[in-house]
């Protein structure tokens, strides 16, 4: 096992266990950019840790009782099937390695900078989801059922490409859609909705040859102390601070895989 991803894999935890959010966000475009890994394979691995890392965390919330499970059921109902669909058309297209990597690192550079642009719009999104016009009135009263499996189908197709979406940007859309529930629950929701995603679009990855194994204990030996010490250190740090600190990271990082070849 390299002593580097071991390394990579305590910061990213770190990151995570502080803010909350960051855990394929940052490690993806890290093993694409600095390690040189294959974007595909860099996604395929990364879906398997944020399964196991991300299971420790919905636990929790789950014995808190800060998940709303009907919400969860809504978002499975839509990115579920969604990540199969997407592995399943991947598998079939039978795409050559220039045009995965392209299709890859296309979607993960978009993803990183919606998931940017989201973190830094956070308090303003849930600010105007929380008006009380006629488009908000309608969409939470009559059609909010729809728009979460909706939601649930986008974030599952991005998840399963780029391994991003289902931490920040999926926070962000799940204030806009229940601005009046608590944001530890929503936290709690999105994070064990994200456990089953990132777990049956990783072994979609493991099963078209896309997950390095031995990549993947590296990361997980690093990331699993990094997070326990990350959340011990959270309530130290503002996240007022740490929030534009991060989504100016991520927004750089999403540029520079525009111009990735």
């Amino acid at each position: 096992m390299d002593g580097m991803y071991t390394l990579s894999g305590f910061l990213v935890g770190l990151i995570v266990g502080v803010t909350g959010v960051g855990g394929g966000s940052l490690m993806t475009p890290l093993l694409v950019l600095f390690f040189g890994i294959a974007p595909a394979t860099a996604v395929g691995t990364d879906l398997l840790y944020a399964s196991l890392t991300k299971s420790l965390g919905g636990w929790v919330h789950a014995r808190r009782g800060t998940v709303d499970w009907k919400i969860v059921g809504l978002l499975s109902m839509g990115s579920l099937p969604a990540a199969v669909l997407t592995i399943a058309t991947i598998k079939y297209l039978a795409l050559d390695e220039k045009t995965l990597r392209s299709l890859v690192t296309n979607v993960l550079s978009v993803a990183l900078l919606l998931t940017g642009s989201a973190l830094l719009l956070k308090e303003q999104v849930k600010k105007w989801a929380s008006r009380d016009d006629s488009f908000i009135f309608e969409l939470h009263h009559r059609r909010l059922a729809a728009a979460t499996i909706i939601t649930g189908a986008l974030v599952g197709t991005m998840v399963t490409i780029s391994s991003v979406g289902a931490g920040a940007l999926g926070m962000v859309v799940l204030l806009f859609l229940y601005p009046r529930h608590a944001p530890v629950k929503l936290v709690g929701t999105d994070i064990v909705h994200a456990v089953p995603l990132t777990a049956l679009a990783g072994i979609g990855h493991l099963a078209l040859g896309t997950v390095n194994l031995v990549l993947l204990g590296s990361l997980l030996l690093g990331s699993l102390p990094g997070i326990y010490l990350g959340s011990h250190l959270s309530a130290k740090v503002p996240e007022k601070v740490l929030r534009p600190i991060l989504a100016a990271m991520l927004l750089l990082i999403g540029l520079k895989m525009v111009f990735y070849k």
